[in-house]
């Protein structure tokens, strides 16, 4: 009988499995395993949220092989090695997974795939979890694309056959001696966060399809209206699945375009919109593939003459802590610290604050995005800094700065989401919600600090520093 690796990472499911549907159609034995090692990802080893979730999605994993008969071997340690000694231990004569897209991780894998194959192993990487191969789509001359429209109408026009497989079982699975405990890889922080973690989130496949369920009966219909209001549950919040392949954006794709054939005019905008927002997915993950550097520098390398302001730990901090002064952005700098998740909308408008008003560099705000959110991922996060930053792709006007009053004004006119988050504003009387800053005695009675910037002057600063770019 021969028997094959699966050699699980960012593919943390059984449903819609190419490299585990690979090897059950084609041997009759197979092991799952999970090696755990951050350093081989380069600087962008894991941050404290995205282990708090990667220690309960492999829990969840766990637990469903397990009522399948089967078990998750986990290991830890150099990848190569570990797969090397699993072979051994297993008379394995293949090893398969699914594709990461990042540059450290392509190049590891190449490295890994050209020596098990030079020991005579079939080696076999199948799609990860992405819509379509990021060099699959090209532009014109065969160039990447740098502009999102256009990328998106090749890509919705190439996935017309897009249909996910069925959950995968081998005839036999696999057991070896010398899996580690779940513990023992240390992926839970010690966070000071982590019950709100707990409270927001449930990892693992079963959590992805109850929270697709959810999305697609609750909030789908009107997506295309109230995705951009942070007090209400209009978005899906499917990234943190989808960034650990608890779900593919191929089953995402397939539900919705099954609602879309009986939805309503409406409706089907909706799923439009939401459809737009996985080509944003994909369209990240094509800028990094093609533009490898750009998770550390600028995209537009005009960018490097920019002024940015000299480093500062406390205005840091300030902005981390939600203790800026500005409603709207400790509002979602709180609910980042909270929950490890903050609504798109106001994600903007946090970094438009940082790297415009307070000229922070945008990889400051990556890290700390990094670190904070369960749905971290190197290729949106990247395309999301630098493109609020003004140095990205697709990042025109380059020079608009968010007002985040009037972003709050249009988007959370109640400040019902300020309430939720900044609790001591709201006992404040309606119209100082937006601004407590108008009434200096209720500021200094409620204890919220008073701004750190003006937000007119620092805009000024923002746009000068802009116009003495060098031109293309």
């Amino acid at each position: 009988m021969s028997t094959a690796l699966v050699w699980l990472r960012r593919d943390l499911r059984l449903a819609d499995h190419p490299a585990l549907a690979a090897a059950c159609a084609a041997h009759e034995r197979v092991l799952p395993v999970y090696i755990h090692a951050p350093e081989e990802e380069g600087t962008w080893a894991p941050g404290a949220a995205s282990r708090w979730w990667l220690h309960r999605s492999l829990q969840a994993l766990g637990q469903a092989l397990c009522e399948r008969g089967g078990r998750l071997h986990l290991a830890a340690g150099e990848s190569l090695e570990q797969l090397d000694r699993l072979v051994s231990q297993t008379g394995a004569s293949a090893v398969y997974w699914t594709r990461c897209y990042e540059p450290a991780l392509i190049e590891r894998d190449s490295g890994i795939k050209a020596a098990l194959r030079k020991r005579g192993l079939t080696v076999e990487s199948r799609p990860g979890n992405l819509l379509l191969e990021p060099w699959r789509i090209s532009g014109s001359e065969k160039r990447p694309y740098r502009v999102f429209t256009p990328f998106w109408r090749k890509l919705a026009s190439q996935l017309t056959s897009v249909r996910p497989l069925p959950e995968s079982l081998p005839r036999r699975w696999v057991r070896v001696a010398g899996s580690l405990r779940l513990e023992a890889l240390d992926l839970a922080p010690r966070i000071p966060w982590a019950g709100g973690l707990a409270r927001a989130w449930r990892p693992g496949e079963a959590g992805a399809r109850e929270r697709l369920r959810h999305f697609c009966e609750r909030a789908l219909a009107d997506y295309a209206a109230g995705r951009d209001c942070p007090a209400d549950p209009g978005t899906s919040r499917m990234s943190p699945h989808l960034h650990f392949g608890e779900i593919t954006a191929r089953q995402i794709h397939y539900a919705l375009h099954r609602r879309a054939v009986r939805a309503r005019p409406a409706g089907k905008a909706s799923i439009e919109a939401y459809l737009r927002e996985l080509g944003w997915r994909e369209f990240a993950h094509h800028l990094l593939y093609h533009f490898p550097g750009t998770c550390e520098r600028n995209f537009n390398r005009r960018f490097d003459a920019f002024r940015w302001a000299e480093a500062d730990a406390t205005v840091l901090g300030r902005w981390q802590r939600g203790l800026t002064g500005v409603p709207i952005v400790d509002a979602g700098m709180r609910e980042l610290w909270s929950t490890g998740w903050m609504h798109n909308r106001v994600r903007m408008i946090a970094a438009s604050f940082l790297t415009k008003n307070l000229r922070v560099h945008w990889l400051h705000g990556a890290r700390w995005f990094w670190d904070t959110l369960v749905d971290a991922d190197l290729a949106n996060n990247t395309l999301g800094w630098q493109w609020v930053a003004g140095s990205g792709a697709d990042a025109a006007p380059y020079f608009r700065v968010f007002n985040p009053l009037t972003q709050a004004a249009r988007f959370d006119p109640q400040a019902i989401y300020l309430k939720r988050w900044l609790p001591e504003l709201a006992g404040l009387p309606a119209r100082l919600l937006h601004e407590p800053w108008r009434d200096p005695a209720a500021l200094t009675g409620c204890g919220y600090p008073e701004p750190m910037i003006d937000l007119k002057a620092s805009r000024e600063l923002a746009l000068e520093a802009y116009r003495v770019l060098p031109r293309d």
